[in-house]
């Protein structure tokens, strides 16, 4: 009986850690199996939530526009946009693409300001019908805490080398100086957004500022306006650049590698922020003006 019930713990051992094993393949390397059947395919790049680093997105491209495998990139996005230079960096990243292979763009819930600006730079844009894209447009918020401060007796002592040195201080009144500094640089960078979807679009300036209000658009609406090109879902997006890359039938669709530590990235990168973002974050910190592409509607 002993030698049996030992057996059988080794026996239920090896099925779990084979389980295990095939589990854990499949999560690392399932992103390239379509890869390894065919030969071939098309490779999607994710730009998921808030914009606010570049790196990963950028990488992952560059790799694939290197890949002989990948005949065609897909961006899939599903963002409400974020800092302005991560947004332009994965832009430009997108046009160095384009000169080696066709980039089509597959928008999911949410693909606005940022997200709109990313997608602007592929070859062709699809929408499903309710997805929500546009809010072209740039935002900055300033905190002032100056009457609470007053309050509270608190002075904040500031020595500065100039008098725009200390803009957004959350701890004086906010000056006409003040705003007229913001609101060139609100415009410079609303331009280079305009002036990048009319290149990238072949639209005229002016039609572009005139849906340029910062409101969002349905999927519908945005095809209606020239601001994407087709409706569709990801499998038609994918349909249609395999068979505008030779690709015949259902094109394999090539994920970037899993990276082992995600998860534990994730989680550690979401206790920092909650850290940083909260309570132990000075107001002088948490008041420092960015300026953003990103919709921040409901």
């Amino acid at each position: 009986m002993k030698k049996k019930g030992v057996l059988t713990i080794f026996v239920v051992f090896g099925f779990l850690a084979t389980v295990f094993f095939l589990f854990m393949l499949a999560a690392l390397g399932g992103a390239d199996s379509g890869l390894a059947l065919t030969g071939k395919g098309i490779g999607v790049v994710e730009i998921l939530g808030p914009i606010m680093d570049s790196k990963k997105a950028v990488e992952q491209i560059e790799s694939f526009a290197k890949n002989d495998n990948v005949k065609g990139i897909i961006l899939r996005i599903d963002s409400p946009g974020g800092a302005v230079a991560p947004s332009q960096e994965i832009y430009y990243a997108v046009h160095e693409a384009k000169k080696k292979k066709k980039v089509y763009v597959s928008m999911g819930n949410l693909a606005a300001s940022g997200g709109y600006y990313i997608a602007c730079a592929g070859d062709k844009i699809y929408a499903l019908p309710g997805s929500v894209t546009g809010s072209i447009g740039v935002i900055t918020q300033i905190t002032n805490v100056s009457e609470l401060a007053e309050l509270a007796k608190i002075k904040m002592v500031t020595i500065k080398s100039g008098k725009h040195k200390d803009m957004g201080n959350p701890f004086r009144e906010f000056s006409e100086d003040d705003r007229a500094v913001f609101t060139s640089m609100i415009d410079d960078i609303y331009e280079q957004f305009v002036t990048h979807i009319a290149e990238s679009r072949g639209m005229e300036v002016e039609k572009v500022k005139s849906l340029a209000d910062g409101r969002v658009y349905t999927g519908r609406q945005a095809l209606a306006n020239g601001l994407v090109d087709e409706l569709g879902p990801l499998q038609k997006v994918a349909l249609d650049l395999g068979a505008e890359v030779g690709i015949e039938g259902k094109p394999a669709l090539i994920y970037p590698p899993k990276d082992d530590d995600e998860f534990l990235k994730r989680l550690l990168e979401g206790s920092a922020q909650t850290i940083t973002r909260g309570a132990l974050r000075s107001l002088s910190e948490a008041s420092v003006p960015t300026f953003e592409y990103r919709y921040v509607g409901p």
